[in-house]
């Protein structure tokens, strides 16, 4: 079992060795483009649920 949990282990430190970690640049422009993302989503939730909210109101 322990050599198991070695093995798991060293496994882990040559996956993570092979990975390409994003430049400082790379990760503001994905932050910037997650959070414009999030935000449109947001703004056309808003919309849609006033637009809905008008619609019943005329209807009841």
């Amino acid at each position: 079992m322990k050599q198991k949990i070695i093995d798991f282990v060293n496994d882990i430190v040559r996956e993570m060795k092979k990975v390409t970690w994003p430049s400082k640049d790379e990760l503001k422009e994905s932050t910037n483009i997650v959070i414009v993302t999030c935000l449109v989503f947001a703004v056309v939730t808003y919309i849609v649920d006033m637009a809905i909210t008008f619609v019943f109101k005329g209807i009841f």
